[in-house]
């Protein structure tokens, strides 16, 4: 049985780049625009708890990189500039408008390359969950910055996965596996974990090497302060992404809100609890927006997704 067929009314589709690249999707729903955009080596199927929520209210569209899930597995083109521009194109193909933009960890990236590109056309909202600006430490930072950024790799210790990515000789499938295993909460059955790998492994291993490295090697700093849409920054309190990285994202771009879950709050979030993410993103999308384009009603910055009241649902 296909993703798809699992999800009942989801729609598969495909749109094709301009160098040739078909995109496979899914769609559900109707409504305004909602776009969910996958991290590095996910698939938009990862998305099918927030595609079956908020397909009641929304046009839900889901995508698979170039490279990932059911799209094109092409020998270019794994780069986060490309695959913003695909994006771009896909949006243009489907004539999205006012988007919401759902983006998760190397899909934040990709939210900012194309504000980068394409001056935030079509965009509406943002939603950004669990990535830093800033991946790689450099040694010439001041001391804190790296904790502050939420910065967490070396450049040595990402080398190493990249070339055990990217080295035919090496078993890539069990160095994936293990790069995965941190991003769960210990409670994560099993069968998902697996299932994740399975969707993770799509992507072929020496792809997956050429975009990571390209991913881990950005810096946004410079883009966050020019986003002039309402933005939701979330972050996991379980996450391997220190919850720095979301309230040093937050303080960075305008106006922004900032969110951290807890209770199975880990990279994966929204899939080990997705109740409780797809209430925070609900609560973002329910609040208006004055004639200036900011939150009429902000909630506190800097609050918090663990109070006794959200517990249970948390816990959902």
């Amino acid at each position: 049985m296909s993703e798809e067929d699992e999800m009942h009314g989801v729609r598969s589709g495909f749109a094709t780049t301009n160098d040739g690249v078909r995109l496979h999707y899914l769609e559900a729903g109707s409504g305004p625009d909602m776009l969910l955009v996958p991290g590095w080596s996910q698939t938009a199927a990862q998305w099918r708890h927030q595609i079956t929520d908020f397909a009641r209210t929304h046009h839900v569209v889901a995508v698979d990189h170039r490279g990932h899930g059911g799209s094109d597995k092409p020998d270019h083109g794994y780069r986060v500039a490309r695959l913003s521009t695909d994006l771009h194109q896909l949006i243009q193909h489907l004539d999205l408008t006012d988007i919401v933009w759902v983006a998760h960890s190397m899909g934040c990236a990709l939210a900012w390359s194309y504000w980068d590109l394409f001056g935030g056309d079509r965009l509406a909202r943002l939603v950004l969950f669990d990535e830093p600006a800033v991946l790689v430490r450099q040694p010439y930072w001041t001391d804190g910055l790296d904790e502050h950024l939420g910065a967490l790799y070396g450049l040595g210790q990402i080398a190493d996965v990249v070339a055990g990515l990217r080295d035919p000789c090496s078993d890539a499938e069990t160095l994936s596996a293990k790069f995965l295993d941190a991003m769960w909460t210990p409670s994560a059955e099993e069968g998902d974990r697996q299932w994740v790998l399975a969707q993770n492994l799509l992507l072929p291993r020496e792809y997956a090497g050429r975009l990571l490295l390209d991913n881990v090697m950005q810096d946004w700093r410079d883009v966050l302060t020019r986003i002039t849409v309402p933005t939701l920054v979330m972050g996991g309190n379980d996450s391997v992404i220190p919850s720095a990285a979301a309230r040093s994202v937050a303080s960075a771009i305008p106006g922004a809100t900032v969110r951290i879950l807890h209770e199975r709050a880990s990279h994966f979030a929204f899939w080990e609890n997705p109740t409780a993410f797809n209430r925070e993103v609900r609560a973002f999308l329910d609040t208006p927006v004055d004639a200036d384009g900011h939150l009429a009603s902000a909630r506190r910055r800097d609050s918090d997704a663990a109070n006794p009241r959200e517990t249970s649902a948390n816990e959902a």
